[in-house]
């Protein structure tokens, strides 16, 4: 039995991207499931939750209950993390965002003096160039003494070898896994119970995910995420990374653009039927081109 599930997180109203995210996996699944990803506890809000309910209610959508919500899942993720940190795979990062961006600035103006590792870049922008992994044992204590502010980071490298040669499945084909494709990726903050990365694929175990519908743009986060799973020694689901649905100008829907939020939408009298109308010539026309 095929299940699948809606993801989204409750930072703004959905919009036409989302509504073709979710009427994808919906069609997918003997069973769909819904999970709201509310642990960005600075973004997040309350209400943008009853309004995911409202939206998906009116485009026709139904879901088993209950619904997930990852900020009641705070032991499940620190289990994760403390698996991960036995097998010796997570350290403290102490660096700010400042201290990464000289960093790598330096890598770049001197790569003969630093780590030519410091200077790569992932599908997110540079990679962390792993300056608090070399701290010894005696510095990290010091620094957390002190009251410093830290990040708990996976160390990839010893990830990578730990875990092995990984696949993962894309609409039937097999991919090979680029396991430091993100370089040492945050796994928790202070003001945040897990990182998207954990979350999502101790979430999606837990929840027996066995198809992972989602937008094109995160097919680079499997990578990462499969070598998670097997780390964790979690299940693998299938994936199925579908087009995005792009505005007039060839450029993502955003929930700031609030013309084409569902509620706006439906408010100038779109009908769900339009919605799908639109979606499936939007989509057919990306594939054409």
């Amino acid at each position: 039995m095929i299940v699948t599930r809606f993801a989204p997180s409750p930072t703004g109203l959905l919009h036409l991207g989302h509504a073709f995210a979710a009427i994808t996996a919906s069609d997918a699944g003997a069973r769909f499931l819904l999970r709201i990803e509310d642990i960005d506890t600075g973004r997040c809000r309350e209400e943008f939750v009853a309004e995911i309910f409202e939206d998906l209610r009116w485009l026709g959508l139904s879901w088993e209950e209950p619904v997930l919500r990852q900020s009641a899942r705070g032991d499940a993720y620190r289990d994760a993390q403390a698996r991960l940190e036995a097998q010796g795979l997570v350290y403290p990062c102490f660096c700010t965002r400042r201290d990464i961006a000289d960093e790598i600035a330096r890598a770049i103006e001197a790569p003969h003096l630093i780590d030519l590792t410091a200077s790569r870049s992932g599908p997110d922008g540079p990679i962390y160039p792993g300056t608090c992994r070399h701290l010894s044992p005696e510095e990290r204590a010091a620094k957390i003494a002190s009251g410093m502010s830290y990040a708990l980071r996976l160390d990839a490298g010893k990830a990578a070898v730990l875990a092995g040669p990984l696949t993962f499945r894309e609409r039937g084909s097999v991919v090979d896994v680029r396991p430091l494709l993100f370089g040492d990726i945050v796994l928790a903050r202070k003001a945040m119970l897990a990182a998207y990365h954990l979350a999502v694929v101790v979430d999606d175990a837990f929840q027996d995910v066995t198809l992972v519908t989602r937008g094109e743009d995160l097919l680079p986060a499997t990578h990462v995420q499969r070598l998670l799973q097997a780390l964790l020694d979690l299940p693998e689901p299938g994936y199925a990374h579908h087009r995005l649905i792009l505005d007039a100008d060839g450029r993502k829907f955003s929930k700031r653009d609030r013309a084409v939020t569902l509620r706006a939408l439906r408010a100038a009298g779109v009908t769900p039927d339009d919605i799908r109308a639109q979606l499936f010539r939007n989509a057919s026309s990306a594939a054409s081109n």
